[in-house]
């Protein structure tokens, strides 16, 4: 029953009074908490030519900015005793709201966020103290403080070069000092509209508030939905890379290529096994992480990915409502000593080549299996992650993730995540962003295919030390013209 319970919300469809079919995911429950997810289907990649970051500050001016009759000074001191406030996301489809309050508060709390929504202020001095944020998260928070990343963005930027996913999802620098607020005002008519929402609503409120609710977003334009599909990234011929030149003392990697594999394919679970077994995000068991790590001792961390997952340094899970129509494989390693980044790549590459070409093992692959099984009750612990969730699910046409991921990782063998690694994965044909030091002498090492033997400052094993003799000598098939070296102030410039 509780089952029923839970999937019958995420199916229903409100009705908005006098326009289209607002579709929303309703979770009504006993808690005193009112949560609201309210996602547009429009982000960066609604980007007009030569704005990027057009899409993440008109966000802003809702999230951050004032209302026809409020400053936003106004707001933080009204939202205060609520003890509440409202925050936004910008991913390349979809534009989140987010905020929790008491019932107790919630007509009061109501009263501010919906004017928010539908009653921006557009002030000037709003988008200069906005655009300013943004400009300095990319060149100061992103390019000079945080190289893992930076490296993960700069991947992406290369892998989707000339494609609507391929500038940050904060924009450009350039892009943001051209915005004027006709522009905020123009993306915010365009796609803040009823087609494009997805209303999400969890806890306690009364029902006559879903009414008041959906007859406030009735106003919004009928408008008509965004864009589905994309076009595909540019195919990659050999092995590129593409170095920033930084004042650091690491090495950061970033490697991968395009898959054609979402949530709802066949192929989507047997690749998250794999992914698991490979490389779980921010645990010890993962393959690479044991390889690269704990048994070298050559760095931090060292995970692999499926799906967008930003902001990775600094949590666990990965937040919903990142939901796209394509995806990258991804490979992370964190930070690497500069003597031993040869070898470390190398090691690499020597690894995801095995994962190719070995698949997994029995013992892997029911391990991966059950870590995911209840792996995937922390993903949706909180009441605003379920609510996440949902709407990603409805993005994606597939049952609730708990239930789609249990039930398919139920029914999956170990054949279907073999053949889905030799259908999806490779180890050539891709890109490599590297955040280092001195970038000419680490190419110059990449190209002379010389040997890059190991030394340790205590004992290895003799199969370690024995397999490193291979490693140090594992053919990445460089080529001069593959290599490109940005200065770091270039980036996102």
């Amino acid at each position: 029953m509780k089952k029923l319970l839970f999937v019958i919300p995420l199916l229903l469809i409100t009705l908005a009074c006098g326009g289209p079919r607002v579709q929303s995911v309703e979770m009504p429950g006993p808690s005193p908490l009112v949560t609201f997810r309210i996602v547009f289907q429009a982000g960066a990649a609604s980007d007009p030519a030569g704005k990027p970051g057009l899409a993440a500050l008109t966000a802003s001016m809702l999230a951050q900015g004032g209302t026809k009759d409020l400053s936003y000074d106004e707001i933080v001191n009204r939202m205060f005793p609520l003890a509440t406030r409202v925050s936004s996301q910008v991913d390349k489809e979809m534009t989140t709201f987010t905020a929790v309050t008491h019932v107790d508060n919630l007509d009061e709390f109501y009263e501010i966020f919906r004017a928010m929504l539908l009653e921006p202020g557009w002030r000037e001095e709003d988008l200069r103290r906005l655009r300013d944020e943004q400009i300095n998260f990319l060149r100061v928070g992103l390019r000079g403080n945080n190289d893992e990343e930076l490296g993960k963005e700069v991947l992406y930027q290369a892998i989707y070069e000339g494609h609507p996913y391929g500038w940050h999802n904060a924009g450009t620098v350039p892009g943001l000092e051209s915005i004027t607020m006709e522009d905020l005002r123009s993306f915010y008519e365009a796609n803040y509209t009823q087609a494009n929402l997805i209303l999400g609503i969890a806890g306690g409120y009364p029902s006559e508030f879903l009414d008041r609710l959906n007859a406030d977003l009735a106003t919004l334009p009928e408008g008509t939905a965004a864009a589905a599909a994309r076009p595909s990234p540019k195919d990659i011929e050999g092995i590129r890379v593409r170095m920033i030149e930084k004042n650091t003392r690491s090495v950061a990697y970033s490697l991968g290529f395009p898959i054609g594999v979402k949530r709802g394919d066949p192929d989507f679970i047997p690749l998250l096994v794999a992914q698991s077994y490979f490389g779980q995000h921010r645990t010890s068991v993962g393959h690479l992480y044991q390889r690269i790590r704990h048994e070298r001792g050559l760095n931090y961390g060292d995970y692999a990915y499926i799906e967008y997952f930003p902001r990775g340094m600094f949590q666990f899970e990965p937040d919903p409502n990142l939901a796209r129509p394509q995806q990258i494989f991804q490979i992370w390693i964190r930070p690497v000593e500069p003597e031993t980044a040869h070898f470390t790549l190398r090691l690499t590459m020597y690894e995801l080549n095995r994962l190719v070409n070995e698949g997994l093992s029995q013992e892997d692959f029911e391990n991966a299996r059950g870590y995911l099984s209840k792996y995937v009750n922390l993903l949706t612990k909180t009441k605003n992650a379920e609510l996440g969730y949902a709407i990603d699910s409805q993005y994606y046409g597939i049952p609730d993730y708990n239930s789609y991921l249990k039930s398919g990782l139920a029914a999956l063998t170990l054949d279907e995540v073999n053949d889905a690694v030799k259908e999806h994965l490779r180890a050539d044909n891709l890109w490599i962003a590297v955040i280092a030091r001195d970038c000419e002498a680490l190419k110059a090492k990449f190209l002379s295919g010389d040997p890059s033997p190991m030394t340790y400052n205590s004992g290895k094993p003799a199969g370690i030390l024995e397999e490193d003799k291979t490693v140090e000598k594992w053919e990445i098939p460089f080529t001069g013209a593959s290599f490109e070296i940005i200065p770091e102030d270039r980036v996102f410039e």
